[in-house]
């Protein structure tokens, strides 16, 4: 299910699926992206951010096209302590590949994947190059 924005509609609650994972879209190409994704965020329950939120940042390949800064992409991964994924949508192979992993996520994060808790694999996931 995609929602362009949080809160989602209270008509239909009682028909919606269980979320098991919110996928954040972060278009480097557009502050408006980041600045919904700011606003979005209040409107999540803190327990999610164990291990079911993760932020996907498109338009990677185009750095000099850029219009927020990466600082900024890093701060949110860390001030929520979620992954940060990035991809460039125009590529084929990094497209499905990054679906493929997204999927995986999402397999763990519904605990289908015996073993492996959300709240595990958000650990496996932080970048420590800089400790």
């Amino acid at each position: 299910h995609l929602a362009m924005s949080l809160p989602l509609p209270s008509e239909g609650d009682h028909l919606r699926p269980r979320i098991d994972l919110i996928v954040f879209m972060i278009d480097l190409k557009s502050k408006y992206s980041l600045k919904n994704v700011e606003a979005s965020l209040a409107y999540v329950d803190a327990s999610f951010f164990l291990g079911k939120v993760c932020f996907l940042v498109t338009g990677v390949g185009r750095v000099n096209c850029c219009s927020i800064e990466m600082n900024a992409i890093w701060k949110l991964g860390e001030d929520y302590v979620s992954p940060v994924l990035f991809c460039e949508l125009e590529l084929e192979g990094v497209r499905v590949a990054t679906a493929q992993r997204l999927l995986r996520m999402l397999q763990i994060c519904a605990g289908r994947v015996p073993g492996v808790s959300a709240l595990s694999f958000g650990s496996l996931m932080r970048n420590y190059s800089d400790e």
